[in-house]
């Protein structure tokens, strides 16, 4: 099941550095249709990111020394490595818990902020303006790019 988990630029690197996503729990979001109508995959996806991206603030907001930038790990898990966390948020954003780590094998993708959205992500992890970074799209790179990213 792809689910998509909030992370911060250390955090990142520290999956560079160890070849795996952990600290657990680590709690991210799955999509799913809510009462299991029928949906557009990539629309649940997208909700699933956003949820994981509001989730990357909150992270922020508890690390101040880590760069004002929202990061998501989008990561392919087996359904048997999941658990429910918590009721789908608005439109099918599912928490789950994930038993155990992620393996860097399993990170499909990483989406980030650009370097211009800093001040918005800061103005809304600070809650000086909470929606300042709502309309600020992440930015996709596959997991071979992460380390110029990082650099």
């Amino acid at each position: 099941m792809r689910i998509f988990l909030p992370s911060t630029f250390p955090a990142l690197a520290a999956v560079l550095a160890e070849g795996e996503l952990g600290g657990a729990p680590l709690t991210g979001f799955a999509a799913a249709a809510p009462g299991g109508a029928a949906a557009d995959d990539e629309e649940l996806e997208y909700l699933a990111l956003s949820a994981a991206a509001d989730a990357s603030l909150r992270l922020l907001a508890a690390d101040p020394a880590a760069p004002r930038r929202r990061a998501v790990v989008a990561a392919d898990v087996p359904d048997t490595a999941l658990a429910p966390a918590g009721p789908a948020e608005d439109g099918g954003a599912v928490p789950v818990e994930v038993r155990g780590t992620v393996p860097l094998k399993r990170i499909a993708a990483v989406h980030v902020d650009e370097e211009a959205a800093a001040g918005d992500v800061a103005a809304a992890a600070s809650g000086a303006d909470p929606g300042a970074a709502d309309d600020r799209e992440l930015l996709w790179y596959a997991t071979q790019e992460l380390r110029y990213l990082l650099a």
